[in-house]
């Protein structure tokens, strides 16, 4: 039977996420088998398992830390957020309902079997389990139906720990506020509080710790420094986010769409010397980029709206029929398209012109597809002859089908019997509906060598990159940033174990 401990903290992006897949890469440096777990995650950003099965990408980074592959019972319950009023709920991977907020939290403590279930199945399986919470156990207004935060560890029994968020300050009050709300129970769950992403000398912070510790009467067992660290975000969130000037010799834009989904797919430029990524909302931001990228998106059709309102859309295409390269993923590709077709209410409803660059219709069904796909890429001419033959994988989610006209197919997905065209293209445009297609293979660098090939510059310019050992790298890089600066020593006797 597992251990467990559990991080919550005094807000959303405290840092939680990133403790935990630091805490998993510690304990599997010291021999145990350990697998992450988040009863409950709201986030666009999500991840197909190779069951077919959709979870949030903060525990597929998680279980990357633990050299575990991921699994659906490290995240049961996903909500991914249609509206600001309303989500789609995923439960054990797959589509449950669409709910205002409203209904889904006069039912969520309904989903507590599900919980349990999956994280029961860890528990049989692994040492340790690392719980992630979600925003802050003291929001009041929510505890009565909690079940990600205090509710979790209770039904856990799992030990927390506590962690602030110093860089935005006022992490002094956070910490003790955060404690005087919870009930007397919920206190004695909390052995330690971490502070973290701290910039300076400790020992200014020392007479604050020594207070704090004797205000709470809980042990400060860490103060984690502030570290650059390339590891996949959870959500809009991410500091990549914030990026929108150029800072090297390939310039690629990525159009920051109201309900953008999976960002995460452009890591694996975005990690590369020699490669600037930055993300857009705005005419003027936009510029002369080598690459436009329309990204993945929760609502089609309402993202598209925005980018004729303001102006985008027109640019876009004026820089695309101008020659600069476009690339559409998923809901961008069907954006890319002619006309989009919404009979059953998915989103929008009714049709809805596309922004004509692709020879595409897309129509959106009821079922979502879910699957991890292996593809090579058609015998294209033109601006994209360079890509012809490579290989890729990724996986796919969306709602919608797309029809393409005949003799412009990107790609064939592979995957045995279910061997289908996959994307258009039509000159210096393509779209696909595969997430994650930069990660593996050689496309991402098949990509690159047509913008160098473009621009006059030499691909041994641009630095060769292997995803996997950087991410492995970066991992390791936060396991000693964690065990230098936690009392790890404490941890293990908070877990009742020896080190």
């Amino acid at each position: 039977m597992a251990k467990a401990i559990m991080i919550q903290g005094t807000m959303s992006n405290a840092g939680k996420s990133f403790l935990v897949a630091g805490l998993l890469r510690v304990f599997k440096q010291d021999g145990y088998k350990v697998a992450p777990f988040k009863s409950q995650n709201m986030a666009l950003n999500s991840f197909i398992t190779r069951e077919g099965l959709e979870m949030g990408r903060a525990q597929v980074m998680q279980a990357e830390a633990a050299g575990i592959e991921p699994h659906v019972n490290m995240n049961p319950i996903l909500l991914k957020p249609t509206t600001d009023m309303g989500s789609q709920v995923i439960v054990n991977g797959e589509v449950k309902a669409t709910m205002a907020a409203v209904d889904y939290f006069k039912q969520k403590k309904s989903l507590i079997p599900d919980i349990m279930k999956a994280y029961q199945s860890l528990e049989n399986e692994y040492d340790i389990i690392v719980i992630e919470g979600a925003g802050s156990p003291a929001e009041i207004n929510l505890k009565s139906d909690d079940i990600v935060n205090m509710g979790m560890a209770k039904m856990a029994d799992a030990p927390v720990l506590l962690a602030g968020d110093i860089d935005r300050g006022g992490v002094f009050a956070q910490l003790y506020g955060t404690v005087e709300l919870l009930e007397e129970e919920e206190k004695r769950r909390i052995k330690g509080v971490i502070i973290n992403k701290f910039r300076g000398d400790k020992e200014i912070l020392l007479p604050g710790l020594k207070m704090l510790e004797e205000k709470i009467n809980i042990p400060v067992v860490g103060v984690i420094p502030y570290i650059n660290i390339d590891i996949d975000d959870e959500d809009s969130l991410s500091e990549s986010l914030e990026k929108t000037e150029t800072t090297a010799a390939i310039d690629i834009v990525v159009i920051r769409l109201p309900k953008l989904s999976n960002f995460t797919d452009f890591n694996a430029l975005e990690y590369r010397n020699g490669i600037s990524v930055r993300y857009v909302k705005s005419r003027k931001e936009l510029k002369n980029p080598d690459l436009i990228i329309l990204p993945g998106t929760k609502n089609t059709m309402e993202d598209l709206k925005w980018l004729r309102e303001i102006g985008l859309e027109a640019e876009i295409t004026r820089q695309a029929k101008r020659g600069t390269l476009i690339l559409g993923i998923c809901g961008g590709y069907q954006m890319l398209g002619e006309e989009l077709s919404d009979l059953f209410g998915i989103e929008s409803g009714g049709k809805m012109r596309g922004m004509g660059l692709l020879p595409t219709k897309t129509v959106f069904e009821k079922d979502k597809t879910r699957t991890r796909v292996t593809g090579v890429i058609s015998n294209i001419d033109g601006e994209f002859s360079l890509l012809s033959g490579l290989n890729f994988e990724g996986y796919e989610i969306h709602m919608g089908e797309t029809t393409v006209a005949d003799g412009t197919r990107f790609a064939l997905i592979t995957d045995g019997e279910n061997a289908k065209n996959d994307g258009a293209y039509c000159g210096n445009v393509f779209g696909t509906y595969v997430h994650g297609i930069f990660d593996t293979g050689n496309f991402a660098d098949g990509i690159i060598d047509v913008i160098c090939n473009r621009k006059g510059i030499d691909m041994n310019e641009i630095d060769s990159f292997d995803l996997e050992k950087y991410k492995e790298s970066q991992y390791n890089l936060l396991a000693d940033t964690v065990r230098n600066n936690i009392d790890m020593k404490k941890i293990y006797e908070i877990l009742g174990m020896e080190k």
